[in-house]
């Protein structure tokens, strides 16, 4: 019997500003991108705005006559929810609600309400409703609701405290009782690491949406959560997969992206121990993805925040299957030659050329090259393993006769 699928989708706008830092270029790609991010929480975009502003107001973040035109497609069209892409001060939200009497979000919180539907396990649902109360905690005074109704307010509320004052202390004490939850998870988390034993740790990281569960479920022969969407993975998979004669510990962790939340990094780093923990790294990307470059310097932005910038790395490039690139007729003398007109064999002769055979190119989806892939993944546990376990070589080199 089919499932039936919810098809009801809440009308979202998406608004973003164009400046010096952020091309028009750019811009449209980050709208892209908070698109798909809509899409994921359950959205549909109707409408995209986007100003040219050397510097967001402070009051409204844009202009004010881009706000009418924002507020006149809204009331004829009843946009319930307008998303912005940067991060909204507190008195921004305030004073736009206020205005377009809807919804108002930024990238960070629909990034936390995506976060919330998708956390499967008490840790990350902690590490998220973490990270939502230190997001709310400046903005409590634009809510509709108090945060004492939750707990009952008789006897709660101090002489001469406001509800708002009672709301920030509810939700502090709420944050230090999270935080106090997350060390006594952090601390068993740490305990059954140390319980594997001194097996070789292979994490899979890249950004979000990249194909990382899908080559998890290949190499280990497991059912992870694979989805089209942005987070599909939120909780860490580790699996003991083994190649050939070689045991090894392989490990999925949460897509990167950017314009990352503090909030997330600080809740979620925790969950990036098994980055800092690994032997070797497997950096995901797809490179059917127009700007898989930036994605890439994102999560090398992410890896030297946690210290872990310099572990040993294979750079696998998933997607091929999907990879298209633009040609230029014969006849065109007009338009210039760029990256985007790069076949595969053209990028294979770029900077990737110089990390030799830690450059991988795969398809996980229709499992092309993955021969290859396990030949490169097993020669680097193996020479981690033998380093470890020098005693052990003789064993790897009859193997290998």
């Amino acid at each position: 019997m089919l499932e039936q699928v919810n098809l009801t989708y809440e009308k979202v706008v998406l608004v973003g500003i164009i400046n010096q830092t952020q091309t028009e270029e750019k811009s449209k790609e980050y709208l892209d991108e908070l698109e798909f991010l809509t899409y994921t929480a359950g959205g549909e975009v109707l409408k995209r705005f986007t100003q040219k502003l050397d510097v967001p107001n402070p009051k409204t973040f844009i202009g004010t006559g881009k706000m009418e035109e924002v507020q006149q497609f809204v009331e004829e069209n009843e946009v319930g929810t307008v998303i912005f892409d940067d991060e909204l001060t507190p008195a921004q939200q305030k004073n736009i609600e206020r205005i377009l009497k809807a919804k108002i979000l930024d990238r960070t919180g629909l990034i936390l309400d995506i976060f919330a539907q998708r956390a499967q396990t008490s840790y990350s649902r902690t590490q998220v409703e973490l990270a939502q109360y230190e997001y709310l905690l400046p903005r409590l005074t634009g809510l509709w609701t108090h945060l004492e109704r939750q707990r009952g307010g008789i006897g709660m509320r101090g002489p001469g405290e406001t509800e708002i004052e009672t709301d920030r202390r509810i939700v502090r004490d709420r944050i230090a009782l999270l935080k106090k939850k997350l060390t006594a998870i952090d601390k068993q988390m740490a305990t059954q690491r140390s319980n594997r034993g001194a097996l070789v740790r292979v994490a899979l990281i890249g950004y979000t949406n990249v194909g990382k569960s899908t080559l998890m479920n290949v190499i280990s022969k497991s059912e992870v959560f694979a989805e089209n969407k942005l987070f599909a993975t939120l909780d860490t998979t580790v699996r003991k997969v083994v190649i050939e004669n070689l045991p090894f510990l392989l490990s999925d962790t949460v897509g990167f992206i950017r314009k990352l939340p503090t909030q997330l990094i600080e809740s979620f780093k925790s969950t990036l121990d098994e980055v800092r923990e690994a032997d070797l790294l497997l950096h995901v990307v797809d490179i059917s993805h127009p700007n898989f470059e930036e994605h890439i310097q994102s999560v090398n932005q992410i890896l030297a925040e946690i210290h872990s910038a310099d572990k040993p790395t294979i750079m696998v490039f998933n997607k091929i299957d999907a990879y298209t690139n633009e040609e230029i007729a014969e006849d065109d003398l007009a338009t210039e030659r760029t990256k985007k007109h790069f076949t595969l064999e053209e990028w294979k002769q770029t900077w990737m050329q110089r990390m030799g055979r830690d450059v991988l190119f795969i398809s996980a989806l229709n499992k092309n090259n993955l021969e290859e892939f396990r030949e490169v993944v097993y020669e680097k546990v193996k020479e981690i393993h033998i380093t470890r376990f020098p005693f052990n070589n003789f064993l790897y080199e009859k193997i290998d006769e």
